[in-house]
């Protein structure tokens, strides 16, 4: 599910309420997440998860087109842990439903 996709779905089961209110509040909520990460906070809502920042150290990587040596700069990456909760209801369901190869 993309963006506009959970705004339209959040404006259907709350008819009350305007399409474009639901997407203020959507990209407000996402908003305030970025700039809590930004300054190098973590976000937790639960029952769903928490998203952390890591530090990713300097290495070197490969072009894999030349296969030439690139040196990577250290960077900080977004991480997320899923919540017990959402872990057993994927799980739960994963196995009514398991996925064919």
């Amino acid at each position: 599910m993309i963006k506009s996709e959970l705004i339209t779905a959040m404006a259907n089961r709350r008819p009350y309420l305007s399409h474009h209110s639901v997407e203020m509040v959507v990209n407000h909520i996402l908003q305030h997440m970025m700039d809590g990460l930004e300054q190098g906070n973590s976000v937790e809502i639960r029952g769903f998860g928490t998203f952390s920042l890591r530090f990713r150290q300097a290495q070197i990587g490969r072009n894999p087109k030349t296969g030439e040596s690139v040196n990577v700069a250290p960077r900080h990456v977004v991480h997320f842990k899923t919540a017990k909760d959402l872990k057993k209801r994927v799980n739960d369901f994963a196995s009514q439903y398991p996925i064919q190869k």
